[in-house]
């Protein structure tokens, strides 16, 4: 069932939240679309594992409070992952009904649970395992730092998150927006971390204000969940004239730092007429819608490959067409031109062609000589990926990492360093919500494994 959602008309000029939601009845009608199969594919297709059919079972019963319990045993953060996680290509891929129709709505009505729930006063706290005594440093409080939190302190463990920024929730307050994922929604789940005993400890950064063998004097195990916050750029000429950012200056000033509501918020952002962004994944969308509330008369996407590449959702591509966002597949930028004083007025494009498939499986592209041409542009954002800070890495000299800068670890999270496990974006160098949380869960379970056995 469609989920409502603001006009584009509409929300083009604000930044609510687009999708509304499903009233009580819709998502009781879509709960009875499950038919409860045996094989429990959705649930294979979950990276954290949630018993999906469980806690829809009970939202066909009308038993919400019990479908919310459910759904907490297996996630901390289900009102993320309603809104973020691609369930498209995971849970709802496997769904029986995708065979020969539309999958249930999985995480839309993840979603409505959390919502109601929220509605209801939040989540009741679960009761906890008597304490260990022993303690766990969780070093960032994105998605995979909340997750790892959250089970240790549920097992008894006293857990300490820190968090370099000013508030809590890394890639989830700074990096998507508000009309996609209300900050409301991840500062609730924050504190629903925070009432099961974790500590939060802002303005924290480990590397300057504690190196990493400090930590552990401290502390019996040490979970890395820092993410990726080191932006890639072009390396073309002119990258560094005014107004060209990188997705994650762009976004953290939109969202985090809310430039949106300058001056409210003394955080303004220089927005120019014609806005090109360039990269094609769900940070480039997010870029240009952003781009399109902050009031440019047009925005353009750039991007190498066809529109059959392109990583982003189906979702964001679609509501970023419906805002007037355009499109412009097979094109690369060569150069940035600039107006004399150190502005950006144009960028030069090449067109490409789709060649042999490259290492991601993707054909790769292939510029065609001669076919250079310039682009109107005076604000350019750059979201290409990004790789992890390195500034524990390079502070933690037995710490192994990859030519990427991403932190190498086995199957458990663990990494080279005695003590440190890691999970999130900075062992993958950039991927989804839901996999932060599958990474940080595996990861807890060898923590505690670890942490229990100590004293045998």
């Amino acid at each position: 069932m469609e989920m409502p959602k603001q006009a584009p008309c509409e929300r083009k000029h604000n930044f609510d939240e687009v999708a509304t939601g499903y009233t009580l009845e819709m998502a009781l009608q879509e709960s009875r679309r499950c038919i409860q199969c045996k094989k429990r594919n959705c649930v294979e297709g979950c990276p954290v594992n949630i018993q999906i059919p469980d806690f829809i079972s009970r939202m066909q019963k009308n038993d919400l409070a019990g479908a919310a319990r459910v759904l907490k045993k297996y996630t901390s953060l289900p009102g993320i992952c309603g809104r973020v996680c691609p369930q498209e290509s995971q849970c709802e891929s496997k769904c029986t009904l995708n065979k020969k129709g539309v999958p249930v709505a999985i995480g839309r009505l993840e979603r409505f649970l959390a919502d109601w729930e929220r509605s209801q006063g939040g989540a009741a706290i679960p009761d906890l395992t008597p304490s260990t005594g022993k303690k766990v440093a969780v070093v960032g409080s994105g998605p995979s730092g909340l997750t790892v939190a959250a089970d240790l302190a549920l097992l008894g463990h006293q857990v300490d998150m820190f968090e370099a920024l000013h508030v809590a929730g890394g890639v989830l307050m700074y990096g998507i927006p508000e009309f996609r994922l209300p900050k409301a929604i991840v500062q609730g789940e924050v504190e629903y971390v925070k009432k099961l005993g974790v500590n939060l400890k802002l303005d924290y950064v480990i590397g300057i204000n504690a190196s990493m063998d400090e930590l552990l004097e401290s502390y019996d195990a040490i979970f890395l969940g820092t993410g990726a916050g080191l932006p890639w750029f072009l390396d073309i000429p002119g990258e560094n004239f005014n107004n060209v950012y990188s997705a994650n200056e762009f976004l953290t000033r939109c969202n985090l730092m809310k430039a949106y509501r300058y001056p409210e918020y003394a955080t303004p952002i220089k927005m120019g007429r014609r806005v090109a962004v360039v990269g094609g994944g769900n940070v480039a969308m997010d870029s240009a819608r952003c781009a399109v509330r902050l009031g440019a008369e047009k925005v353009m996407v750039i991007y190498r490959r066809s529109r059959a590449e392109m990583p982003a959702r189906l979702e964001e591509m679609e509501n970023a067409e419906e805002e007037g966002v355009e499109f412009h597949f097979l094109v690369a930028p060569s150069a940035m031109i600039g107006d004399g004083r150190k502005n950006v007025c144009g960028m030069e494009c090449i067109r490409m062609e789709l060649g042999e498939p490259d290492a991601s499986g993707r054909r790769r592209p292939v510029p065609v000589k001669g076919s250079e041409y310039v682009v109107e542009t005076d604000t350019v954002v750059v979201s290409l990926g990004t790789s992890p800070n390195p500034l524990i890495a390079s502070t933690t000299p037995d710490l192994q990492v990859s030519k990427k800068g991403t932190i190498v670890v086995d199957e458990n999270g663990k990494s080279s360093k005695a003590r440190v496990w890691a999970g999130g974006d900075i062992i993958s160098g950039g991927a989804t919500v839901i996999s932060a949380m599958g990474e940080a869960r595996i990861a807890a379970t060898a923590i505690h494994k670890y942490l229990v056995n100590i004293d045998q």
